[in-house]
């Protein structure tokens, strides 16, 4: 063997740490580098990954922009264990939801990760329209999904990110980090000697809808009536044949068999004159929809040396959605900047600016103004063709074409007339000063702002069935977040000890305001002004304003570089308690033992062993405004209107204890990576409204109350199966499992459940002790005591009186599998990941069925005489039962057994597997480059969402409903198609 030789690299990180590394000065071809890598800490501090008593997992920007995506967040999803991204499924800017290792409240607010950009919190809230996703037939409008914090940051910018999980790990942030943070570092200049390198990136991408529902095209729109002669027919209108059948929105009609009947003319928009072939139009839905493109191109210019590092970058992102007349563009500016002014004193500036611009975003869920009702009611037999006119003849502006149902809008109506806009302007940035007072003692100051701007706005046209004479709407959103953070570090060694400690405290002040204008009735059609309304609704809105005050400290210590041990303290005065409560003291420990260092275990075999363990407490405040009695306005000018929720003077913080342990292990070189960790948190003292009774003039109020436990185990595999000069294989795989149960309740309910939250009347989340949050209820089927399904002497299912628990909208584990090939130049990478169970209960299932619009509802329809024996039983007068043998109609049984109240037949396992990203690249060698001056040239081709195998009968398994700014999960309620995606991908460095 190879004689080694070996020196020891002293590696300074930021004047914050200093660590011994071992690096050798030649190692074999087949050695893989050593796991001991830096991650990003708390406030922005980094750390030796081997003194870490919790799970902190690095994700590098060349993941993020492998496969581009409108929103980066998703390209994490499957990549880190115990993570899933929450998205609504509603359009081309998705709003994203960071979830770290599941619920820990049964506020769903308080369940997502913070994110924090180059050390600063961002805020992530979204604001909504208002309106819950079930409206059809009320005069409401539909949720919009407007993006978040998320989607302005660029991914070009990103340099990494490091996601830490539990709430030890980001306990320095107070009550943001309770459900843990992703650190996201940006870029700043790295080229040497002053040398200035312009990389220019820049994609293309077209997206088509992943999965359809199966429609049927067997038999077309109708209610099984027949003729004189005994025959199912059609007509629309009254006609020879009979009477009008053209008005319903089910298919229980004639089968197409080439017959003639009296249909729709689009030239005469009323009944044809002569029979017309009666056939289906099966690009009828699909047709609507198109390909979908993104064009991005970022050109960013760095330099760097001894003293200034510098980084500035623009992006330029169109989208074209695969709805008609939806997108948005994007325009990005990034500044990065960071001067050593001299031996003692540095000073660093962080900008960037987003802006967001669209004339049509998609509305989603289930109401007769999104485009998902209009698939719901669309009949076989209707060319979507007949709708393109939009407006009837003479009639522009005025009245649309739908001539199957007044409840049902043209779908180009909804695509080119019923705008939803956005303008929004998002800038954040810091400024942090580093001075080195002594050799060993330095402080950092450091001031970070976030700034929002935003005018949305909705338009709907006269004739709209929820607008008869239109609408029109302003929002004006305006928002400021500003974090100020002083922080004093000393450190030393001490023979084999190494010791840091700091100390600092933090002031976070946020002003939030919505101004909401609403004309309702356009008094000349078309015209979308506010003095253009026939009544004008002006919605004033009151301060939402919240300061909260922190000190933090924390220390670190190692002996001999294989025994650490971390300390933190915080304490925070949040203006959204009451003065007695305000201020409370949460601490953190955690510690690590290298111990293959410690008992030397190290061989050519076994390389690395840790111990790790931590225990936090962190705390927990809640929202401003309810503590004691604040009046809303009215839609009454001039008026006020007392709140529906009784407020809570004594109101105390919310704390949660979290336990983390587990161990990591490197074999072979590094070239085999493993950790394990398990997790408990227990959550008490939650914030919860409960209902209250009528006559106090309240339908809620606010308490303390509840504990939540959760546990969890998560799993990483990292692996090189052959690394040699010209070809290398990686294999990274994750598995994570959550369980959480419901230990205690307000005593209140008296052994009653908890509803945490609804959809559409239906679902219910309801919360027993003993239970787990995600638990969905519902009214469901009966069954005998052998399992069968009880039917009435009607031959329809009987109806229960209790809601029963249908299922969890959570899954019972996920998992991520990665695979990276690399053969000198190309490189081919893809990533596959999953769930296993789960459910979700599917509004769009229950309303095609009942029609007779999905295949699975064909079955029975050529028994004689249309009618159909439901499986199951009927009980006897004497408590026995016996099979059931009365016949219905087709049409009637399913809309019966799916009926919208029977959760139980319209929900459906959400197992999955996805092929969530594929690439292939070709890095074109040196003898290329050089002759064209350029440093690097990579081109290629990728694709996201690829295939999907489920048994989930709609669009995607991973259903969620978007209620006003709610992301619900295990409920699909007018969800908008996934996008498949391939592109190509250009990159260019000199």
């Amino acid at each position: 063997m190879r004689k080694e030789t070996q020196k020891v690299l002293i590696l300074s990180l930021l004047g914050l740490v200093s660590v011994n590394l071992a690096a050798q000065q030649k190692a074999k071809r087949d050695t893989i580098k050593s796991i001991d890598e830096v991650v990003v800490t708390a406030l922005g501090i980094k750390r030796q990954d081997r003194s870490l008593g919790y799970v902190a997992e690095t994700v590098k920007s060349d993941e993020l922009l492998e496969t581009q995506n409108n929103n980066w967040s998703q390209a994490l999803e499957g990549k880190v264990a115990g993570l899933k991204i929450q998205t609504a499924g509603a359009g081309p800017l998705g709003s994203s939801l960071i979830k770290l290792r599941g619920d820990i409240s049964m506020n769903a607010n308080e369940n997502n990760a913070l994110i924090v950009v180059d050390g600063v919190p961002l805020n992530n809230n979204t604001t909504g329209t208002g309106f819950s996703a079930y409206g059809a037939g009320s005069k409401a409008d539909l949720p919009i999904d407007y993006g978040n914090g998320i989607n302005t940051i660029n991914p070009d910018d990103i340099e990494s990110i490091t996601v830490l999980k539990g709430s030890t790990a980001s306990a320095l942030y107070g009550s943001r980090g309770a459900a843990g943070a992703v650190m996201i570092t940006t870029k700043s200049g790295k080229t040497k000697k002053g040398k200035i390198q312009v990389t220019l990136n820049s994609y293309s991408s077209y997206d088509s809808v992943l999965k359809w529902p199966d429609w049927q095209y067997e038999y077309g729109q109708g209610t099984m009536q027949k003729d004189t002669n005994g025959n199912y027919f059609y007509s629309y209108g009254a006609s020879a044949d009979g009477v009008s059948t053209g008005g319903t929105s089910s298919a229980f009609g004639p089968k197409f068999a080439g017959q003639y009947y009296f249909q729709y003319d689009p030239t005469t928009e009323g009944q044809s004159a002569t029979r017309q072939l009666w056939q289906p139009y099966k690009d009828n839905i699909k047709g609507f929809w198109k390909t979908g493109t993104t064009f991005s191109n970022n050109v960013a210019i760095e330099s760097s040396n001894e003293t200034t590092s510098f980084r500035t970058s623009l992006t330029y992102l169109n989208n074209e959605w695969m709805m008609p007349n939806t997108g948005f563009d994007r325009f990005n500016a990034a500044l990065s900047f960071d001067h050593k002014l001299s031996e003692k004193l540095k000073v660093g500036v962080k900008f960037n600016f987003n802006k967001t611009k669209s004339d049509n975003l998609p509305a989603t869920g289930y109401s007769n103004q999104s485009i998902s009702y209009f698939m719901i009611f669309q009949n076989p037999n209707v060319d979507l063709a007949w709708y393109e006119p939009i407006w009837k003849k003479g009639k522009e502006q005025v009245d649309q074409i739908h001539p199957f149902s007044s409840f049902i809008d043209n779908p180009y109506l909804i695509a080119y007339e019923m705008l939803n806009g956005v303008d929004k302007n998002f800038i954040t940035g810091n400024v942090n000063l580093n001075y080195k007072i002594t050799k060993n003692f330095d402080v950092m100051v450091r001031s970070g702002l976030e700034l929002n701007n935003e005018l949305r706005t909705q338009k709907r046209p006269w004739s709209s069935a929820n607008y008869l004479q239109g609408m029109y709407r302003e929002q004006h959103i305006n928002s400021m977040d500003l974090n100020n953070d002083v922080l004093f570090t000393y450190r030393n060694k001490f023979n084999d000890f190494d010791f840091s400690a700091s100390a600092g405290g933090n002031i976070r002040y946020i002003e939030y305001t919505m101004y909401d204008y609403l004309a309702d009735g356009l008094l000349k059609p078309g015209v979308y002004t506010m003095p253009n309304g026939i009544s004008n609704i002006t919605k004033f809105a009151k301060p939402s304003d919240k300061q909260v005050n922190s000190t933090y400290a924390l220390a670190n210590v190692s002996y001999k570089n294989k025994i650490f041990l971390d300390l933190t303290a915080r304490n925070d005065w949040s203006s959204t308690l009451p003065a007695q409560n305000r201020s409370y003291f949460y601490p953190s420990v955690a510690t690590s033992f290298i111990l293959s260092d410690i008992f030397n275990f190290t061989s050519q075999k076994f390389n690395y062993w840790k111990l790790r363990a931590s225990w936090s407490k962190v705390g927990n405040d809640t929202n401003p405004y309810q503590l004691i009695k604040y009046y809303n306005n009215s839609d009454f000018a001039g008026s006020v209107e007392s709140p529906a929720t009784f407020p809570n003077p004594n109101l105390r913080p919310n704390m949660i204890t979290n336990m983390e342990a587990g161990m990591d292990f490197s074999f072979l070189k590094n070239r085999i990576n493993y950790s394990i960790t398990a997790y408990q948190s227990n959550s008490k003292d939650q914030i919860v409204t409960i209902p209250a009774l009528w006559e106090t003039g309240y339908s809620g109020r606010i308490i303390n109350a509840g504990e939540i436990r959760n546990r969890g185990i998560e799993m990483t595999l990292n692996t090189f199966p052959i690394k040699n000069k010209n070809f290398s294989w990686s294999v990274n795989a994750n598995w994570s499992l959550n369980r959480n149960k419901i230990l205690s309740l307000p005593e209140e309910f008296h052994g009653e459940p908890y509803t945490m939250a609804s959809v559409g009347g239906v679902v219910y989340y309801n919360a027993f002790v003993g239970g787990s949050l995600g638990d969905m209820y519902g009214y469901g089927l009966m069954y005998s005591p052998d399992g069968q399904v009880i039917f009435g002497s009607d031959g329809l299912t009987g109806k229960p009186t209790q809601m029963k628990k249908i299922g969890n909208a959570y899954p019972e584990w996920r998992a991520g599998l990665q695979n990276e090939f690399r053969y000198k130049g190309i490189t081919v990478s893809f990533s596959f990941d999953g769930q296993y169970k789960g459910m979700a209960y599917s509004q769009s299932h229950h309303k095609m069925t009942e029609q007779g619009k999905l295949e699975h509802t064909l079955i029975g329809r050529e028994n004689p005489g249309g009618l159909i024996v439901g499986a199951g039983v009927v009980q006897n007068p004497d408590g026995s039962f016996s099979p059931n043998t009365k016949g219905v109609l087709v049409s009637a049984y399913y809309a019966d057994y799916y009926r919208r109240a029977n959760v139980e037949t319209n929900t459906f396992d959400t197992s999955f597997i996805k092929l969530r990203d594929a690439r292939i690249a070709y890095s074109f060698p040196k003898s290329v480059t050089e002759q064209l001056k350029l440093t690097d040239l990579t081109l290629a081709v990728f694709g996201r969402n690829l295939w999907m195998w489920t048994k989930f009968p709609l669009f995607d398994p991973e259903a969620a409903t978007l209620n006003d700014n709610q992301i619900t999960p295990g409920v699909e309620m007018g969800q908008l198609p996934t996008a498949r995606t391939v592109g190509v991908q250009l990159n260019v460095k000199f």
